[in-house]
């Protein structure tokens, strides 16, 4: 429904330039309004192609690991305890970095996953950050791209602001959604808007997930196409999207977004992530 008023807009990208076209949702009786981005150059600062020894963790110089349960489920009502074993994250032998979310007994919790951030080893302000992945499926399957404040130790969630780049519902396999929560709308109160595909599935091939980031705006892209712009008038509270973010990769199972699983979840189910990418303006 929502790409029913949506006309699908190819990019430019040239070396270095990426050109693109925001289109906003009106309703199927309004017209369509079209705003044309100026060229924004990047430069690449900081990625991962994830190359390595197939059963290798990520790179440590790059990425850290959330452990165990969290609080209340990491605060969503997980199920999932969060290891650093490589039966839940590894480099694949081929590029790809996998996280697997399984069903199975292991410290109390009744499956588990991993999550890793580059908190305390990169994190910028501004720019494009993105990544290239083929996400997990079925319901109550949970794959995240995300960012947050790097001040959350002493600005705590959602003072420290958080943008999601991709959040998945596994029982949704066609729709992704971008989203960003801060103070006074954070949790249900997010930010943000669905994206699904004309045709296809986001679980059978990669695609890339990527937002611009600057002073007063973040632009939300899945394959290069701009689908959501956000501003501070688009925030019911404070606009804190000007300090460094850091970055986020996981699977969660269940959870607050997505409900419980169901018997009809497959299980293993892995994520696959070619790489990530983040830029800065030139």
């Amino acid at each position: 429904m929502i790409l029913s008023i949506y006309r699908r807009l190819k990019n430019t990208l040239l070396t270095g330039v990426v050109c693109t076209t925001l289109v906003f949702a009106m309703s199927s009786c309004e017209r369509e309004a079209v705003q044309t981005l100026p060229q924004r150059e990047w430069e690449l600062v900081w990625s991962d192609e994830f190359n390595g020894t197939a059963g290798n963790a990520p790179d440590a110089a790059k990425w850290a690991f959330d452990i165990g349960t969290g609080s209340n489920g990491w605060g969503n009502s997980e199920l999932q305890y969060y290891t650093s074993r490589p039966a839940n994250v590894q480099l694949d032998g081929s590029g790809k970095l996998v996280i697997t979310a399984r069903s199975e007994s292991y410290a109390g919790s009744g499956f588990t996953s991993a999550r890793i951030k580059t908190k305390g080893l990169f994190a910028q302000a501004y720019g494009r950050f993105e990544a290239r992945i083929k996400t997990p499926t079925g319901p109550g399957i949970w794959p995240a791209f995300w960012m947050l404040g790097a001040n959350i130790d002493t600005k705590p969630w959602p003072q420290c602001g958080e943008i999601d780049i991709m959040e998945q519902r596994g029982q949704q396999p066609s729709v992704t959604h971008g989203t960003v929560h801060g103070p006074g709308y954070s949790g249900g109160n997010s930010i943000g808007k669905p994206y699904a595909l004309t045709s296809g599935r986001f679980d059978t091939d990669y695609h890339i997930y990527a937002v611009e980031w600057g002073e007063d705006y973040i632009d939300f892209f899945v394959d290069n196409f701009l689908y959501q712009r956000i501003t501070p008038e688009d925030v019911p509270g404070e606009w804190v999207y000007n300090q460094p973010f850091f970055l986020l990769l996981n699977v969660a199972v269940g959870g607050n977004f997505v409900g419980f699983p169901t018997t009809g979840t497959p299980f293993p189910q892995s994520m696959y992530v070619d790489y990530v990418k983040v830029y800065k303006q030139k």
